[in-house]
């Protein structure tokens, strides 16, 4: 099965900013254990401008944009290096892939990106995928982390993509209320939008709207999508084997 692993900010980042290591060893083990059982598996990270925030104290008066091209560069550094030195320890190497919104804008860029990330793959490297911060344009930026793998989850013909967030996936109301439920099965084309609020989190740029609508233009390419927490041990391996994890289930419409 060819798997895209999306991780959020909030999942690999504690609340000061620092990356979770212990968090990401479990995530990167995980990941790890589907590729020895044969299954391909690319991972889109976030995490960049909080590792580097954490790092680097930029006085205030430095550029919002500039600001964030240098945590992204310095936090990247941090980001990648930890990944290599998890998955070295499960004897696996990753490769870094650095994407920007016009990566995606030509056939020939596309078929590129596609053909880098099959090459990974004939070789047992996990590609771990990342927006270019450092040098993408604002105006042509990513909604967030969720929008990239779900262009490369129809990229490279991915058969699931699993969004991992700080929650277990889509309420019926406000995740913090006892009397919300969770949404464990959306159908193809079904309308949830109402019970989608446009609040972000704290670390990321992206929200559960964003989520929806990445998951929901993703299943209708006949791929499956699941949205789940990436705080429950052995959340990974669950969703794939068919686990009761509780996720919000995105069925994929019929391929072509």
């Amino acid at each position: 099965m060819r798997i895209v692993v999306k991780i959020g900010s909030n999942v690999l980042a504690r609340a000061n900013g620092r990356l979770s290591i212990a968090r990401m060893a479990e995530l990167a083990d995980e990941v790890a254990a589907l590729c020895d059982q044969g299954h391909q598996v690319l991972i889109v990270t976030s995490g960049a401008v909080a590792a580097g925030r954490a790092q680097v104290a930029l006085p205030k008066t430095v550029d919002r944009v500039a600001r964030r091209q240098v945590l992204s560069s310095v936090g990247q550094a941090i980001l990648i290096d930890t990944y290599r030195s998890l998955f070295a320890a499960d004897g696996m190497d990753v490769g870094q892939i650095l994407l920007t919104k016009s990566d995606f804008s030509t056939p020939e860029h596309a078929a590129n990106i596609r053909q880098c990330i099959l090459a990974f793959f004939a070789y047992g490297i996990v590609p771990v995928v990342n927006e270019n911060d450092t040098v993408s344009v604002e105006s042509l930026m990513f909604t967030d982390n969720d929008e990239l793998a779900g262009l490369l989850a129809g990229l490279i013909g991915a058969d699931l993509l699993i969004i991992l967030s700080s929650i277990d996936g889509l309420y019926d109301g406000d995740p913090d209320s006892p009397e919300a439920r969770l949404i464990r099965e959306v159908q193809p084309g079904e309308d949830l939008s109402r019970f989608v609020s446009k609040t972000k989190t704290s670390q990321g740029r992206g929200g559960m709207e964003t989520k929806l609508r990445v998951a929901m233009g993703t299943a209708a390419k006949g791929i499956a999508v699941m949205v789940a927490s990436g705080f429950r041990h052995g959340v990974l391996a669950g969703l794939v084997d068919g686990a009761d994890i509780p996720c919000t289930r995105f069925l994929p419409a019929p391929r072509g």
